[in-house]
């Protein structure tokens, strides 16, 4: 992390939510940021030139959950950011909207007892964490559902995400975000920080950052490959703010 506080103006920290800042809860709405987590970014607000966090959850969500003022906030896999305090979804994702709620509706019927958190109209997530036995099924009612509705499937721990087919991702709202800057950090635990994984590595290819950092929050639902590819592990939300207190107490008052 030492070239991050060696030029702090230059750098990026950026983290994802779910299992990273927060804890894993049955309910996603029960999710809440780790008073440290929050208080370890409100430190590093301000000294580096972009904090933010990037995640699947809606911006509104995030937004509440975290109330962190000039936090930078991507949701939805970057379908949605808050600009100016308002939340901005991507154009080309309003077609698919009448398509994710005839989706969510569906599933909701062929599997009782399941969890499908509506997501801000713009995407659906089928849940089974509280019901592990199910899986199989579920994985099974989402994808056909999906195809019907030409949406496509995105795996995340013990569920299963419908989003519009809009070419964006962690990676893409990842490069988006470090334009002009040099060195860069992302933190994440799913399969779904891979795409930021892979922006950071392709951005240091290309000459566009001087240095970029990937950590992996490690749990036991932790993928493999995500572990494997992580420059820094460290152990649950507790492990990250203590990377994260560390970077601030290394960047030069």
């Amino acid at each position: 992390m030492r070239p991050l506080a060696a030029a702090p103006r230059g750098a990026a920290m950026l983290v994802d939510f779910d299992g990273s800042i927060s804890t894993i809860v049955d309910d996603p709405a029960d999710a809440r940021v780790v008073p440290a987590a929050r208080a370890a970014l409100a430190a590093l607000n301000g000294r580096l030139e972009l904090v933010g966090v990037v995640s699947g959850r809606p911006v509104e969500f995030l937004a509440r959950a975290i109330d962190l003022p000039g936090l930078t906030l991507v949701g939805q896999y970057g379908l949605e950011r808050l600009e100016a305090g308002r939340v901005v979804v991507d154009p080309r994702a309003e077609a698919f909207l009448p398509a994710v709620a005839a989706a969510a509706a569906e599933i909701e019927a062929a599997l009782p007892g399941l969890l499908v958190e509506r997501k801000a109209g713009v995407a659906a997530t089928v849940h089974w964490r509280t019901a592990p036995d199910r899986e199989r099924e579920a994985i099974a009612v989402t994808e056909d559902v999906a195809r019907r509705h030409g949406l496509t499937v995105h795996p995340t721990r013990m569920a299963r995400e419908l989003r519009p087919q809009v070419p964006v991702d962690k990676g893409t709202a990842v490069e988006s975000l470090l334009t002009g800057l040099t060195a860069a950090c992302f933190a994440g635990d799913d399969r779904g920080d891979l795409g930021a994984f892979d922006a950071l590595d392709r951005l240091v290819d290309d000459a566009q950052l001087e240095y970029a950092a990937k950590v992996a929050v490690r749990s036991a639902e932790a993928p493999p490959e995500l572990v494997a590819r992580a420059d820094v592990v460290v152990d649950g939300p507790p492990g990250l703010v203590a990377v994260l207190e560390a970077l601030a107490e290394a960047i030069p008052d």
